[in-house]
């Protein structure tokens, strides 16, 4: 049989044109921040950075995912706050919600999390080829303002890395491709890097590390590249 080409509508195709821009975008952005010298480039400050999963599901496999991202990440320098999205539980998004109760103290107390930090490390599940709800909800809760604040507040300025493990063969690649232009249309800089683990269900150790050394280094660098790329952006600001 003759192999099949990617065409538009293939997920290699779409990965690949996001790729191109969201690439030719981060580093263009990253070029106008670096591009005045002086002694404070030599100088780096510790990346804030804020991590979490798509998931509050007890064993997930992007619960896991996330600390060996994390661990990459302080490695390079990085001060990372980790938080478990359970911890946050939010209604569904509700404009009406909103107008009658105002927005939900939980929704409030992640969206400080996020103006404190600068960069955002993302493990995100796929569910039926798409983002997941709980991720969804968060996202849009977030992204509320508030009386006297900019629009897209939580995420202006934001820098973000993704990653995602899954039982499937292409390691929630698709589920990737939304949450990557979910956050590109709303400000955020998907930096084109980005870690996918399929057959997730037997690349794990028992102390949560993966098994094949090439993908643990892996999803390390991906930490350690949002690391250097947040630090040389904050300490230009």
């Amino acid at each position: 049989m003759e192999s099949v080409r990617p065409t538009p509508s293939s997920v290699e195709f779409q990965v690949h044109l996001i790729e191109s821009r969201t690439l030719s975008h981060a580093y263009s952005f990253c070029r106008a921040k670096l591009s005045t010298p002086g002694p404070e480039r030599i100088v780096m400050s510790s990346p804030k950075i804020l991590a979490f999963a798509g998931s509050t599901r007890k064993n997930s496999y992007n619960r896991k995912l996330v600390q060996l991202a994390v661990a990459g990440a302080r490695a390079a320098g990085a001060t990372v706050t980790v938080v478990e999205l359970a911890d946050y539980p939010l209604p569904l998004m509700d404009e009406d919600l909103q107008e009658s109760s105002g927005i939900p103290a939980n929704a409030k107390k992640l969206k400080q999390l996020f103006l404190e930090n600068d960069g955002l490390l993302i493990a995100a599940p796929e569910y039926n080829s798409s983002i997941t709800p709980l991720l969804k909800n968060v996202i849009d809760w977030v992204s509320r303002s508030e009386p006297g604040e900019g629009s897209l507040a939580a995420y202006a300025n934001k820098t973000a890395v993704l990653c995602s493990a899954s039982p499937s063969g292409w390691g929630g690649l698709r589920g990737l491709v939304h949450v990557r232009s979910i956050l590109g249309n709303i400000g955020v800089v998907v930096l084109p890097d980005q870690v996918c683990i399929s057959r997730a269900f037997e690349a794990f150790n028992p102390d949560g590390s993966l098994k094949e050394a090439k993908q643990q280094a892996s999803i390390e660098k991906l930490g350690a590249t949002l690391s250097a790329f947040v630090g040389k952006l904050t300490d230009h600001k």
